[in-house]
């Protein structure tokens, strides 16, 4: 999506973190934008703040109700237009040992950060194949490409979303349409949401990671790390490594095995 002038752009979770961020950089480009996420009074804050900063729209959603997104989706299509762009950024964690885990606390997970964004690809995708056009961006992260402890379900939600989203972008090409898919995997980010972590690897700046989130859809990349290096080391090492070299590569020399033992999370 080269030009995003005049664009209908929705972002989920589009009220806090890097998905307000975005929600800004969007207007910046003077695209219109749509604000899903699951917290109306952040929705109204975040639409007071940006108001005179050009259209920005706001809906209450939970992403991992599918008849809420429906019934949602139905509203914006009808209220403001055609949604040209689609950032799934809603997302969850919860940072504990597998065994840990309610049944509760695994659905959630998976409902919100894998369902959910299907549920809101599916809702508008249909537009974008009519008028030959659209831009699909979902934000995984680099906890999809490389097990972690204490990360086991959210790690699962993101090799899911990683799994379906470029497979979504093959479908695109075989079928010869002009929707773009970008599948986004970021280390952790420091908007409150993993609280705690102490990496060896610099943790991203939410507006750093925001703007380049948006140039990546604004250039048709298909697969972004951030940052860039995390994809080719972790792929290379999984490559050339035996497992037990690598769980030392990640564990000792990286760290990265050991980044949620502080872990407390965004506070509600």
């Amino acid at each position: 999506m080269k030009n995003l002038k005049g664009k209908l752009v929705l972002i989920t979770g589009g009220a806090s973190g890097i998905g307000k961020i975005m929600a800004r950089l969007m207007l910046e480009r003077n695209a219109k934008v749509v604000i899903w996420d699951i917290d109306q009074a952040s929705i109204d804050a975040t639409k007071s703040e940006f108001s005179n900063q050009g259209e920005v729209f706001g809906f209450p959603v939970d992403v991992s109700n599918v008849e809420q997104v429906q019934e949602t989706s139905a509203r914006v299509k009808q209220e403001v237009g055609v949604v040209d762009v689609v950032i799934n950024s809603a997302g969850v964690v919860v940072g504990k040992l597998f065994h840990e885990h309610t049944a509760a606390e695994i659905a959630h997970t998976l409902n919100i950060n894998v369902a959910g964004s299907m549920y809101v690809t599916k809702a508008f995708l249909d537009g974008m194949l009519a008028q030959n056009s659209g831009h699909i961006c979902n934000i995984a992260s680099s906890g999809g490409l490389i097990s972690n402890p204490k990360m086991s379900v959210y790690a699962a939600s993101k090799w899911a979303v990683i799994g379906w989203s470029d497979s979504l972008r093959l479908e695109m090409k075989q079928m010869k349409k002009d929707v773009h898919v970008t599948t986004i995997m970021p280390y952790y980010i420091h908007t409150g949401m993993f609280e705690g972590v102490r990496s060896r690897i610099p943790i991203l700046e939410p507006e750093a990671a925001a703007l380049t989130i948006v140039k990546a859809i604004e250039r048709n990349k298909t697969m972004v790390t951030i940052p860039g290096y995390i994809y080719r080391v972790t792929r290379l090492a999984q490559a050339l490594l035996p497992i037990a070299v690598f769980d030392w590569f990640a564990g000792s020399v990286l760290g990265i095995y050991k980044t949620m033992e502080h872990f407390v999370g965004r506070k509600k």
